[in-house]
């Protein structure tokens, strides 16, 4: 339910006592304060943001909080919303008298853009397509189906699940509506408009409203929308849709890209579309290229085409020629200005993670993380060099009577003698001439990177606050080093990453004497717990351990079984069937003869990536072999570990396994 919200504001509580210093641990992540959607002002005097807190059972929730930046006092931000509320998604009106969000108080919730005269809002939803714009009907057929007797469901094409959830037939669409006026109901009313194509606005599983935007005048939406039909399991081809306000039939503006088109955002004057952009159909890691496309035309060209980085998010200044990035670069994650006209990159924020940001005028707010901290929110101007405004405690302060452990990046040459890179974190009271027992981890995606930035899953403080020294290798295949970089790995999973993870840990141990490479465990996730199945039979030598969450067992298998069958097709060059050689070069399951090390292995029910399959045939193979191993599984988890008290048993698993074999 919509409705207009400008509320009072409240203190934030003080900050905790120092206290003797101890190691990080499970139990402070899940029970730090977690910001995150900065937004400002129009007039950028005032920064809106949300701040996440947990009780003593760690029940979550959510509420917004502002700081009045013309002030330079120490005031903390005050908390704006009531207790008791959960609130996300919050939105200045355009002339900045009302602040917007959505709240869960009273059900569910949804994304939204507000439009540029702030008396509409553009909203998803997940509907029946036959129920158009009837909200209710759609609650109707949902009733029906609860109350049917038999609980089958036919399907007739794939995409029958996606990541932890089976499909009913919704599909999230587009909706606008018009805001109730001062002493108005909620709105009871709504125009549909994308129930005419058959895709979802905003993207599953992780779209948002960075995926569809308001033209300036407030004629149409533009969204990002993959047409499914029986391709959608293959297919990466997302088109930017305008969506008429006046009942016009959707346009397609970008059908000549069959790659990704995403994150529309128009110039204030509404003449020019800027968007980013994928080249290769099918290979969901390729590079995002800014485009800018000439709405009175329809030409497109492309901003810093030799920029050899790939943007996640998009903003446009107010002259409507400088955008905002930010992009993973060389183990960071940076905000850039970009200058539309020249093509011309300047780095604006540098070390740790840029995660979010908002622009207004010449204002930035941001919230970056680091390996040492998650997120905290700054204001800065929109300028290289620009002093960074602090508004929010690191986690440091937060918690002072932690000593969180310190960490260096470091290269080495790894295969076809290649620049590699890495990261080493020093356990928490670490001292000179001890050496200290080592977690080698290995990230995901395959096309991912542990980087400078905090994580509330894979975070090596968790290990660093017990004792271990930590180990990462941002192998052939990471993102941030350019994308031929990136593209290596594609059809060589066990060749490259693996020498270079063997280098790396090589190069690791000759640089910092603290290592101890005969008390060491090798631990990884997704494309990570793959490659400790391959290493298990493939460079199982200097391992005391191994931990495997959510990693393919058998590659042949999972070009049956994953669900979204772009990535293991691209990634292998083909179908399992017509390609079935290459399923088999590097497939784990081949090489189970050679493993002796033990091994955890972790697997969520809910996994429809990697599904159960996997982890359960990794754990037979361990059991038959009679090696040394244990299943952690959880019936209630996905691809990830989000609760916080399974997040909780998932470090006290991993460590007590790690403690076992290397010690602590």
């Amino acid at each position: 339910m919509l409705r207009r919200a400008l509320l009072p504001l409240c203190l934030l509580a003080a900050l905790p006592a120092v206290a003797e210093a101890r190691g990080f641990d499970v139990r402070d992540m899940v029970a730090l304060d977690r910001v995150s959607s900065p937004v400002l002002s129009p007039d950028g005097h005032v920064v809106v943001f949300a701040q996440r807190s947990v009780d003593a059972d760690l029940k979550a929730t959510t509420a917004l909080y502002a700081r009045h930046l013309l002030t330079r006092d120490l005031a903390p931000p005050r908390r704006i919303t009531p207790e008791g509320w959960s609130v996300s998604d919050p939105a200045f009106s355009p002339d900045g008298s009302t602040l917007y969000f959505l709240s869960a108080k009273d059900g569910s919730q949804q994304l939204y853009a507000l439009s540029p005269d702030g008396r509409r809002i553009a909203f998803s939803a997940e509907t029946f397509a036959d129920c158009g714009a009837d909200l209710g009907c759609t609650k109707s057929r949902l009733d029906e189906q609860a109350a049917r007797k038999a609980s089958g469901r036919v399907y007739d094409r794939l995409f029958v699940r996606h990541w932890d959830t089976w499909s009913d037939g919704r599909r999230s669409r587009l909706f606008v509506a018009t805001l109730p006026g001062e002493g108005e109901g909620p709105v009871d009313a709504a125009q549909a408009l994308s129930v005419s194509l058959d895709g979802d606005i905003p993207s599953r599983p992780f779209g948002d409203a960075a995926d569809y935007t308001w033209a300036p005048d407030g004629s149409h939406v533009v969204a990002s929308v993959r047409i499914a039909g029986r391709t959608e399991a293959w297919s990466t081809n997302f088109d930017l849709y305008r969506l008429p306000l006046d009942g016009g039939e959707p346009v397609n503006l970008t059908e000549a890209n069959k790659a990704w088109d995403a994150t529309p955002v128009y110039s204030r004057d509404g003449g020019t579309l800027y968007y980013l952009a994928m080249k290769r159909p099918g290979f969901e890691a390729d590079r995002y290229a800014i485009m800018a496309m000439d709405v009175a035309t329809g030409q497109v060209r492309e901003v810093a085409p030799d920029w050899d980085r790939s943007p996640s998010s998009l903003a446009v200044a107010d002259d409507g020629s400088t955008l905002f990035v930010a992009a993973q670069d060389t183990g960071q994650y940076p905000l850039f200005r970009v200058d539309a006209a020249t093509g011309k990159v300047e780095r604006l924020v540098g070390d740790g993670s840029v995660s979010a940001f908002d622009v207004a005028g010449d204002t930035i707010a941001l919230t970056r993380n680091a390996l040492d901290t998650g997120n905290v929110l700054y204001v800065t101007e929109a300028a290289p060099g620009a002093p960074l405004r602090k508004i929010t405690p690191t986690d440091g302060e937060r918690l002072p009577e932690v000593e969180f452990g310190a960490f260096e990046q470091f290269t080495f040459r790894g295969a076809g003698n290649d620049i590699v890179h890495g990261y080493v974190v020093k356990p928490s009271g670490f001292q000179e001439g001890r050496r200290y027992p080592v977690a080698f981890l290995i990230h995901g995606g395959p096309q991912g990177s542990f980087g400078n930035s905090w994580s509330t899953r894979w975070n090596p403080q968790t290990y660093a606050g017990q004792g271990y020294a930590v180990v990462m290798i941002d192998f052939h295949g990471s993102t941030g080093y350019g994308q031929a970089f990136t593209d290596s790995i594609s059809g060589d999973w066990g060749g490259k990453p693996l020498e270079d993870l063997q280098k790396g840990w090589a190069a690791a141990q000759q640089k910092y004497p603290f290592l101890d490479g005969d008390r060491a465990c090798a631990l990884g996730a997704s494309y990570g717990g793959y490659m400790i199945n391959w290493i298990a039979g493939n460079w199982n030598e200097p391992w005391k351990c191994l931990v495997n969450h959510d990693g393919v067992f058998d590659t042949r298998s999972m070009g049956y079984v994953t669900e979204e069958l772009w990535f293991t097709e691209w990634e292998n060059g083909g179908t399992p069937y017509d390609k079935p050689e290459n399923y088999e070069k590097f497939n784990p399951v081949n090489h189970v003869a050679k493993w002796r090390v033990p091994m955890l292995v972790v697997q969520g029910e809910l996994d429809y990536r990697v599904p159960v399959d996997q982890g359960l045939s990794t754990f037979t193979a361990l059991q038959r072999r009679g090696i040394e191993s244990q299943l952690l599984y959880f019936p209630d988890e996905n691809h990830w570990v989000l609760k916080p008290h399974n997040s909780i048993l998932w470090h006290d698993t991993v460590n007590a396994w790690l403690k076992r074999h290397i010690g602590q």
